[in-house]
């Protein structure tokens, strides 16, 4: 099975930068209420969501436009 055409990874770089938010915040929701605390695990969660997203959508993106970069002695 070959690659998967550019539009598809980058759909799912997309879902990958929905994902890390939505799980940091849902996961510093359910911390909030186990200690009862006021939204301080919710801004912890969403901002490690937002780090983690930026981080690996920034590596994906490098890669991804690294595959579509000619190499050097390619005749294209």
């Amino acid at each position: 099975m070959g690659r998967l055409p550019p539009a598809v990874r980058l759909l799912g770089i997309g879902w990958y930068f929905a994902l890390c938010i939505v799980v940091g915040i849902v996961g510093g929701v359910l911390l909030d209420r186990q200690v009862e605390k006021d939204h301080i695990f919710t801004l912890l969660g969403l901002f490690l969501g937002l780090i983690l997203a930026f981080l690996g959508g920034y590596f994906m993106l490098v890669e991804e436009l690294n595959l579509r970069r000619p190499r050097q002695g390619d005749d294209r």
